[in-house]
């Protein structure tokens, strides 16, 4: 704070940005912008410096809410880190898609950006103790981590019903530029049942009915909206590795659940070890970007088919990972992997996990 530049804060929406920043700013006189008011929309779309100073007054900290929405927003926030040295600016958003395209070259050296995901496993079992977050990993597996779904228990699927058509649909509709809602409800679907699969775009072309580029573009959106993201194949040393593939996942259990009207309990699914690897990888995304390990994040598979479910390269070293719900005793990784990279391995499930997440 007090830097001289923007405190920028983006995410998908009702994971708690607003909370967040208003929690910071708790104990500091601000002047508090929501941009989901059409006159406070009309007053930030592309004013001038005086006007800016208006609307400033004496005000030394500003918090401008749902930034996404203002026109020009970028160049309004130029403005004031450089013309107003003494004001410390929050900006948060819903749809880095959007916030992201508008903000990235006017605030270039202006700006500290932070993402913001649902809430994580360490904060989780931090707040409510280690016994309660036991008792719950296989529901957590279900409805996932947004706040509001924590907070409302046994309301769990409609929140995230509302969270999936309030904000999956409309909101990226709304930024994104999609003109065929029904193609992107279906590419959903598609992804969500190949949740931790290497996608195929020809295939899911043909799924959906419409083109690779068009898949591609969608997919984009879908990871810029912090809906999913994608994994890369890694390969580097062997001849038959796979190379160009990617897996999908989502950032939250629940609204994978959600999209695909399934919330049976863990033991009678089919898809029980997909749902603890989405878990597993989404809970390390979010762990290496909060603490900035600067890990690269991978999976590796050979056109044999021998495969690692996850790898983790950071500052030269390769670790494997192999993901089960119960591992049986001698569980190994592939020779080939790991004498091609000396690469560390660890087998990750139910009783191990904390160490992977934490």
């Amino acid at each position: 704070m007090n830097g001289g530049k923007a405190i920028v804060l983006v995410g998908a929406r009702q994971v708690g940005k607003t909370t967040l920043v208003k929690s910071i700013l708790k104990n500091n006189d601000y002047l508090f912008l929501d941009a989901d008011d059409p006159t406070i929309r009309n007053l930030l779309s592309n004013p001038n410096t005086e006007q800016i100073r208006a609307i400033l007054a004496d005000n030394k900290t500003v918090f401008l809410d749902e930034a996404q929405r203002i026109e020009g927003i970028g160049l309004t926030l130029k403005i004031i880190t450089d013309q107003f040295k003494n004001v410390q600016v929050f900006v948060s958003g819903s749809s880095s898609f959007d916030l992201g395209n508008q903000l990235n070259e006017p605030l270039t050296g202006r700006k500290w950006e932070y993402e913001l995901f649902p809430i994580n496993w360490e904060e989780y079992e931090n707040t409510i103790g280690f016994v309660k977050a036991e008792q719950q990993v296989e529901n957590r597996l279900l409805y996932g981590f947004y706040p509001e779904v924590l907070n409302n228990p046994g309301n769990e699927r409609v929140i995230l019903k509302d969270l999936v058509n309030s904000y999956l649909y409309r909101d990226i509709l709304a930024f994104s530029d999609i003109r065929k809602p029904d193609v992107l409800e279906k590419l959903l679907q598609a992804l969500a049942l190949q949740m931790g699969s290497e996608i195929n775009y020809n295939e899911l072309a043909q799924i959906v009915g419409v083109n690779k580029i068009t898949i591609q573009k969608y997919i984009e959106i879908l990871e810029k909206g912090y809906v999913v993201f994608r994994l890369k194949s890694y390969s580097k040393n062997v001849r038959n590795e796979i190379k160009r593939n990617r897996k999908i996942y989502f950032y939250d259990n629940g609204i994978r659940n959600m999209i695909i009207g399934n919330f049976t309990q863990i033991d009678l699914r089919f898809d029980k070890g997909a749902l603890w690897e989405n878990f597993l990888i989404s809970e390390r995304r979010k762990q290496n970007l909060y603490k900035n390990t600067f890990a690269n994040m991978y999976f590796w598979r050979t056109k044999q088919q021998q495969e690692v479910d996850f790898v983790e390269e950071k500052e030269g070293v390769v670790t494997g990972f192999e993901f089960k719900w119960k591992a049986k005793r001698n569980e190994k990784l592939p020779e080939t992997f790991i004498k091609a990279y000396n690469a560390k391995t660890e087998i990750i499930d139910r009783d191990n996990f904390r160490k992977f997440v934490q």
